[in-house]
């Protein structure tokens, strides 16, 4: 018997193609998309994160197809700080808990409207971007209030290629 789909499965099905073809924005959270929310602080205060390959190789396939690629973090980290530089992400946005205003920021900055923006996050915090966004995206394991705003929720879990996923839906929308 084929294991039951949960409700916030295939929403991919409701976006329209030329919708995805449209976004030229891929804002994300960090802690609970790019990561799995786990954050490890040693005796000596040090952080470490975990992030994914997957979601890193999708990341630099968008900049290297031309989508503008955005962290919006609640928190400042410099474990986030140095990912982003690796990757080359050219619009980091850190210790900005309004994430409304930041994404909408940067979208005037980059003279987008909602409908080239995509956002994905996984808490209360990120649910008014989410809703804003012409693609609003969120993992499985989100809060209850992200998974209502989002159009689409990833099958792939938070820190494990769920960016990944939506960077290559980003991509085969634009062949």
């Amino acid at each position: 018997m084929p294991a039951k789909k949960s409700k916030f499965e295939n929403r991919k099905s409701k976006i329209p193609r030329a919708a995805w073809a449209r976004i030229r924005l891929f804002a994300m959270d960090v802690d609970g998309v790019l990561t799995d929310g786990t954050v490890q602080i040693s005796s000596d205060g040090t952080e470490t994160k975990s992030f994914s390959i997957l979601d890193g190789m999708g990341i630099v396939r968008l900049n290297r197809a031309g989508l503008a690629v955005a962290w919006i973090s609640g928190r400042a980290s410099g474990a986030t700080s140095a990912r982003a530089a690796e990757l080359k992400v050219p619009h980091l946005i850190q210790g900005r808990t309004d994430k409304l205003a930041a994404l909408q920021e940067l979208a005037a900055q980059l003279s987008l409207a909602p409908a080239h923006c995509a956002y994905m996050g996984d808490d209360d915090i990120d649910a008014p971007a989410i809703a804003w966004a012409g693609i609003g995206l969120s993992v499985p394991g989100a809060m209850p209030a992200a998974l209502r705003a989002a159009r689409h929720v990833t099958r792939r879990p938070a820190g494990h290629g769920a960016v990944r996923e939506v960077c290559e839906l980003l991509l085969a929308a634009r062949v």
